[in-house]
């Protein structure tokens, strides 16, 4: 084997080497909040607010929210900040989308307008904060966004059981979002270990 062939292999062994023991860096973080006040602790938002020095690019895949059966499906969606959603109506009757606001600023309210089924219509949520979801047409539907700057998040199970995963080791504050609760924040470290968080999050 020539020289120049063998160093080729070596660098692209230390290459492989090294993207191993990245990815065996990154932890899991899981925990429980827990909900006082509140009906349940289902449908929590969690996530990593920043990772110093990182910024992420908008992610190529859009994330579907459907109308279905007169609601919203899925009720609530976490997604990364610059996310296209797209808006299907998959029942047999006309759903108009729109937001009064973005994360409380009326400035930022849209509305997408009324579409019948099997139609969708995307819209890029290029801002961070809560995005509440009613529908014109038919007022008792009701979903939510909430917009989040990493792609480190999570939504609650009906226990109030989450898991985010691939979290590269520092320090951060994991906060919550949720449509009843008011928000929560906790410091938490990653070290390359699976970290266990407990949060509480009250009406």
């Amino acid at each position: 084997m020539s020289l120049s062939r063998t160093a080729v292999l070596r660098a692209l062994t230390l290459l492989a080497l090294g993207a191993l023991a990245s990815r065996g860096w990154a932890a899991e973080l899981k925990g429980k909040v827990t909900a006082v006040g509140m009906r349940s602790a289902e449908n929590i938002a969690v996530f990593i607010d920043s990772v110093p020095g990182k910024t992420f690019a908008p992610p190529a895949q859009h994330v579907t929210v459907d109308q279905l059966h007169l609601a919203f499906a899925p009720h609530i969606v976490v997604i990364q900040q610059g996310t296209t959603v797209e808006f299907k109506n998959d029942d047999n009757v006309g759903h108009n989308v729109y937001w009064p606001a973005i994360h409380h600023d009326k400035k930022l309210a849209h509305n997408m307008g009324t579409w019948p089924q099997g139609l969708s219509k995307p819209f890029t949520f290029t801002e961070i904060g809560d995005v509440p979801l009613p529908c014109n047409v038919h007022p008792e539907m009701s979903g939510i966004i909430f917009g989040v700057p990493t792609p480190y998040f999570a939504v609650t199970d009906k226990d109030g059981n989450f898991v985010i995963k691939d979290v590269p080791p520092g320090q951060y504050t994991l906060k919550t979002g949720s449509e009843n609760g008011k928000p929560a924040s906790q410091s938490v470290t990653v070290a390359g270990a699976p970290v266990n968080v407990a949060l509480t999050v009250t009406k």
